[in-house]
């Protein structure tokens, strides 16, 4: 109680000092909104981690920092041991759980549902904080853009909530647990993530998860009856990688004689994919001990990620259509000179600043996690064990494999690459360029 109430008196008070001063130009333009949403989401984390500090849960304010940007960015990577987590406060397992929910759709995006923000530039702000290559909005207004995205995020977590309890999970464990997956974040309240749930309540978490992982534009057309528009080339893409990484390990879990039948092939095989593809990051087997080819196929979808619009994380399957796209369109050109044909996704021309943005994000993103897996490689950590820790925090998924897996941690790193960990994590959510941008000198003048 006290760690909370001292926490929440730093923040009114410091709050309350930013009231002062009131700028003069309320405008939000495009450097502003980048830079709204990437300074939020630093100070929100160092806030929210004083919980975890001050109660003496975490002992080491890097590690409750970690803990927390974790829980924010939705990435789902933990500091703490197995009985660490059992033995935590529910309080605290709480928060831990409601930092996915808070940050899965946006902190500032809830903001604008509720807040009318001033200067008409809102936008910027939905722009630099919501995933995905564009950004659009449902109705005329931004303000209810979001409010109708909250409305569907929060009716799709109490129906998990329900279906949880039903399955025999406390109001407790099934709170934590919808707020985990509605996040795509991962955190669990128990040891071993998900393995000691039945079987009804794994089906429900994979069901959801991929829910979660869908753009929340399509929901808001099914209830148009826009169904068409809804079932868009990457929602049909998204469940064809889905339905092939789901048979394709299944059906090397089942040759590779590793002791399952095929029905707990399949139930694992789907878990586990939904889990990676969705970057929840929830585990119901220990699959770093899986075959080198259903690893693979595991780290492969890290990079692929959930759809855009939704709450998951990695690069987003709507940018790699438009970049295997791209590279047709190229070879095509390479044939023939003179052809003039545009890239199109659902028939709709791709405008030539979206693809430029996806190109500049794929450099961005092969130079950040070039760097970021040199810098954590100085503690020496194994090939596959550093790069799939970069991999799993910069795509925001949690585990990796090696000594990153389900039944493993990041304790063992050094102060500098947790912050280079929690580099990764914030430049995964928020899409790298809000936070390249707090670095440009350009910026500050």
């Amino acid at each position: 109680f006290f760690s909370f109430l001292t926490a929440i008196l730093i923040c009114g008070g410091l709050g309350g000092l930013c009231l002062i001063k009131k700028p003069k130009n309320r405008n939000i333009y495009a450097k502003e909104g980048f830079v709204i949403v990437a300074l939020s989401w630093i100070v929100l984390s160092l806030f929210g981690a004083l919980p975890f500090f001050f109660s003496g849960a975490i002992s080491s304010y890097t590690n409750a920092l970690f803990e927390t940007v974790s829980g924010f960015t939705t990435t789902g990577a933990t500091i703490l041991q197995s009985e660490e987590i059992e033995g935590m406060a529910k309080s605290l397992l709480l928060w831990r759980s409601f930092t996915h929910w808070v940050g899965g759709m946006g902190v500032l995006v809830l903001i604008m549902a509720f807040l009318p923000l001033s200067g008409g530039r809102n936008m910027h702000i939905m722009k630099a904080e919501s995933p995905g290559p564009s950004v659009g909005k449902l109705v005329p207004k931004v303000r209810q853009t979001a409010l109708i995205l909250y409305t569907i995020y929060f009716g799709l977590t109490v129906v998990q909530f329900i279906l949880l309890i039903c399955g025999g999970m406390s109001a407790f464990e099934a709170l934590n647990t919808a707020f985990a997956t509605a996040g795509t974040g991962g955190f669990a309240v128990k040891g071993n993530s998900m393995a000691s749930y039945n079987t009804y309540l794994q089906v429900v978490i994979t069901v959801f998860m991929l829910l979660f992982s869908l753009n929340f534009n399509s929901y808001y057309l099914i209830g148009k009856g826009r169904l068409k528009e809804a079932f868009n080339a990457e929602i049909r893409v998204f469940l064809g990688i889905v339905v092939s990484a789901i048979s394709l390990i299944t059906l090397n879990l089942c040759l590779a004689n590793y002791g399952y039948s095929v029905g707990e092939a399949i139930k694992h095989a789907a878990f586990a994919v939904s889990s990676i593809i969705s970057t929840t990051g929830f585990a119901t087997e220990l699959f770093e001990y899986w075959p080198s080819f259903s690893q693979t196929i595991l780290v492969g979808l890290m990079f692929i990620g959930a759809c855009a619009g939704s709450t998951g994380g990695g690069m987003k399957v709507s940018r790699h259509i438009i970049l295997v796209k791209g590279g047709m369109h190229e070879v095509g050109r390479l044939i023939h000179p003179k052809q003039v044909k545009k890239i199109t996704v659902d028939k709709r021309v791709v405008e030539h600043e979206v693809v430029r943005s996806i190109n500049a994000y794929l450099v961005a993103y092969i130079l950040i996690f070039a760097l970021s897996f040199l810098l954590v490689s100085i503690d020496g950590s194994s090939f596959t064990t550093g790069f799939t820790a970069v991999a799993a925090t910069f795509n925001n998924v949690g585990p990796g494999l090696g000594a990153v897996g389900p039944s493993g941690n990041f304790a063992f790193f050094s102060d500098f690459s947790k912050f280079v960990f929690m580099f990764d994590m914030l430049a995964g959510r928020l899409e790298i360029f809000p936070m390249l941008v707090l670095f440009a000198p350009s910026t500050w003048r």
